[in-house]
C-alpha cells in the first residue's frame, strides 16, 4: 500500500519503515527509543551540555512533493519510563538544512543548508547559522560565498561513494572548518565569527593544492597543543589517504598515512594535464590524461562525461580512466556548463536545456584537443554514468563523431525518468527539466530526450546498465535498446543484478571488473 510518492531511494530499496533516534547506555541496558512518528531522523549531533541532540528530518505536510528538511532538537535526559519528548524545530531555512553542529558553548547552532524557498540547482548549499534556542531565523554565514559546502567532485578515489562528513565542524567558539568545493577540488576552509552575533569575520583556506577533500574532523591531539583538522581526501592522482593541518599554513598539510595510494605505486601514474579550452561560454577547465611518455603524439581517445550534471572532475580520475591509459588510450575529462564548483553562472545556462550548452562545451574541448594533435578524429570514443550517459545517448544521436560508446546508467526518456526515478519530480523541478502534467511541460521533456533522436544513431553503442538502479532505472533505458535493435544498429546491453546506481564504484567487485572489462574491449574493438 502507498500513500507517498517516496517509497523508495537507490541504494536502499524499498523505504518500508522509519529511522528514529534511540538512547543507549555506554555500559549496556535497553535501549530507549526518544523520537516516533511517520518521519525519519538522520544527521544527530550531540548538545555540548549532553542533554539535547539536534537532528535532521523533514516534517512537513507532504514532504514527498516539497521536501524540505530542517534540524529539530530533542531533550533526551529524561529517564526511563517517561514517553517520548516533543522535538523542536531549532533551524529552519526557507529551502532545507542537514548535517547540524552546536557551537562548544551551546549558543549557536550550524548547518549545511539553502535559505531560498525552492531552490533551483544554481544555487550552491552553504553554511546556516543560527541561536540554538531557534527563536531567530537563521542567516547564511558567507552569502558571498557562491561554492558549495561538501565534496562535489567526481572520482571514486577520495571514497565519495560512503556517507561522508564534510561539515561544519566547530573548532572552537570563533571558528568552524567545512569543506568548499572550487574549480574541481575541494579544500577544508575556516570560518571565523563574531561569537556574540554570529556574524563572519573572515574565511581562510585550512589547505591548498590539488586535492579533494572527502571527511574533516577536529581533533584534540595533544592536551596543551591547538586543536587539528584531519581530512580524508586525494592529492594530485594519488588517491585517498589521512591528511592533518592546524590551519595555520595551509600549503603545508601533513599526510599521516600511505596505504590508501600504495597499489598506485605499483603501476605507472598517468600523466595529468590541464587546459582550458575556449568554449561558446567561457573556459572549459579540462583534464587531460595520457599513458606516461606519450608526448604530444595523435592517440585514439575516449571523452569521458562526469555525472550529476552537478558534478565536477577532479585531479583524481576514476579507476577506469588508469586502466584506458594503460591500454593506450588518451582520456579527456571537460567540466562542462552545468558542472559543479564553478559557480552558479557555469550552472545556470544548462538548466532546462540538457543537449544544448552542455553539449556543445563536450565537443568544444574535443575539437580543441584534436586541434592540438593529441586526438586522432577518427578513433573517438566516449563514455558516461548517469547524466554522463545521458549525454553519451544525446551525442551519438546529434553527432557522427564518435566510433564507439559506452553508455551506463543513463537517461533515454525524461517523460519516463520524471516518474520513473526515486527522485525525478523534485530533480526535474530544481534543474527546470519540465513535467509531464501539461503539453507544455511534455514537449520540453520529449525536447531533451535522447530517445527522439534514435533513428540518428549510428555510432556501436554498449549499455551497462544496473538492475537494482532506482535513480536511472532500466525501464527508461531499455527503450533505447529496443528501439536500436528494431533499427538494425550495434548495440549491446548489459544488465548487472541486484546493483544500484553507483555500482561502478560500490558494486560487488567481480561485477565492477565485468564492468571495466566490457568496456575496455568494447573500445579496443571500435577504436584500434
Amino acid at each position: 500500500r502507498m500513500a507517498r510518492t517516496d517509497w523508495r531511494w537507490d541504494g536502499v530499496g524499498h523505504l518500508d519503515r522509519w529511522s528514529h533516534l534511540f538512547i543507549l547506555d555506554r555500559l549496556g541496558g535497553r535501549p530507549r527509543q526518544v523520537t516516533g512518528g511517520d518521519w525519519g531522523v538522520s544527521d544527530i549531533a550531540w548538545h555540548p551540555d549532553g542533554r539535547t541532540i539536534a537532528f535532521t528530518a523533514d516534517r512537513g505536510p507532504e514532504p514527498d512533493l516539497h521536501p524540505r528538511p530542517t534540524i529539530w532538537a530533542v531533550d533526551v535526559d529524561a529517564g526511563a519510563g517517561t514517553k517520548e519528548p516533543e522535538p523542536r524545530e531549532v533551524l529552519a531555512p526557507g529551502g532545507w538544512a542537514n548535517h547540524p553542529t552546536w557551537s562548544p558553548d551551546g549558543r549557536w547552532i550550524a548547518a549545511v543548508g539553502i535559505l531560498e524557498p525552492e531552490p533551483l540547482d544554481d544555487i550552491s548549499p552553504g553554511i546556516v547559522l543560527g541561536p540554538a534556542d531557534g527563536v531567530r531565523a537563521p542567516h547564511a554565514l558567507d552569502p558571498d560565498l557562491d561554492r558549495a559546502i561538501g565534496n562535489w567532485t567526481d572520482t571514486d578515489l577520495n571514497g565519495w561513494m560512503v556517507s561522508g562528513r564534510h561539515g561544519p565542524a566547530w573548532i572552537d567558539d570563533r571558528r568552524l572548518v567545512a569543506t568548499v568545493s572550487d574549480r574541481g577540488r575541494s579544500h577544508p576552509q575556516i570560518f571565523t565569527i563574531d561569537p556574540k552575533k554570529g556574524r563572519l569575520i573572515v574565511r581562510t583556506r585550512a589547505a591548498t593544492g590539488d586535492r579533494t577533500s572527502h571527511t574533516i574532523a577536529v581533533v584534540q591531539a595533544t592536551d596543551a597543543g591547538p586543536p587539528l583538522i584531519a581530512f580524508l581526501g586525494t592529492d594530485g592522482a594519488r588517491a585517498m589517504e589521512l591528511y592533518t593541518t592546524d590551519g595555520q599554513d595551509p600549503a603545508h598539510a601533513r599526510r599521516r598515512t600511505g596505504f590508501g595510494s600504495a597499489w598506485q605505486d605499483r603501476h605507472p601514474m598517468p600523466e595529468m594535464r590541464r587546459v582550458d579550452v575556449p568554449g561558446p561560454g567561457g573556459p572549459i577547465e579540462t583534464w587531460i590524461v595520457s599513458p606516461p611518455g606519450a608526448g604530444d603524439k595523435a592517440l585514439p581517445t575516449v571523452v569521458d562525461v562526469h555525472g550529476g550534471p552537478l558534478g565536477a572532475w577532479a585531479p583524481a580520475p576514476h579507476v577506469e580512466v588508469f586502466l584506458l591509459v594503460a591500454r593506450g588510450y588518451r582520456v579527456i575529462l571537460p567540466n562542462i556548463r552545468g558542472s559543479a564548483t564553478y559557480g552558479r553562472d557555469w550552472i545556470r545556462p544548462q538548466l532546462g536545456d540538457w543537449g544544448g550548452v552542455d553539449a556543445a562545451d563536450v565537443l568544444a574541448a574535443v575539437d580543441h584537443v584534436v586541434k592540438l594533435g593529441l586526438t586522432d578524429p577518427d578513433r573517438l570514443g566516449i563514455q558516461g554514468l548517469s547524466y554522463g550517459g545521458f549525454m553519451v545517448n544525446w551525442l551519438v544521436g546529434t553527432s557522427d563523431r564518435f566510433k564507439a560508446a559506452v553508455s551506463e546508467n543513463g537517461v533515454t526518456n525524461q517523460i519516463a525518468g520524471w516518474a520513473n526515478s526515486d527522485s525525478g519530480p523534485e530533480y526535474d523541478r530544481a534543474a527546470l527539466m519540465g513535467d509531464p502534467l501539461s503539453p507544455e511541460g511534455i514537449e520540453k521533456l520529449w525536447r531533451q530526450s535522447p530517445l527522439r533522436k534514435v533513428a540518428s544513431i549510428h555510432t556501436p553503442l554498449l549499455m551497462l546498465q544496473a538492475e537494482a538502479d532506482l535513480r536511472c532505472p532500466p525501464q527508461d533505458n531499455e527503450q533505447l535498446f529496443i528501439a536500436l535493435r528494431h533499427l538494425g544498429r550495434e548495440v549491446e546491453y548489459v544488465l548487472y543484478p541486484e546493483e544500484s546506481h553507483t555500482y561502478a564504484s560500490s558494486g560487488r567487485p567481480d561485477r565492477r571488473i565485468d564492468r571495466m572489462t566490457r568496456m575496455l574491449d568494447w573500445f579496443d574493438r571500435h577504436l584500434r
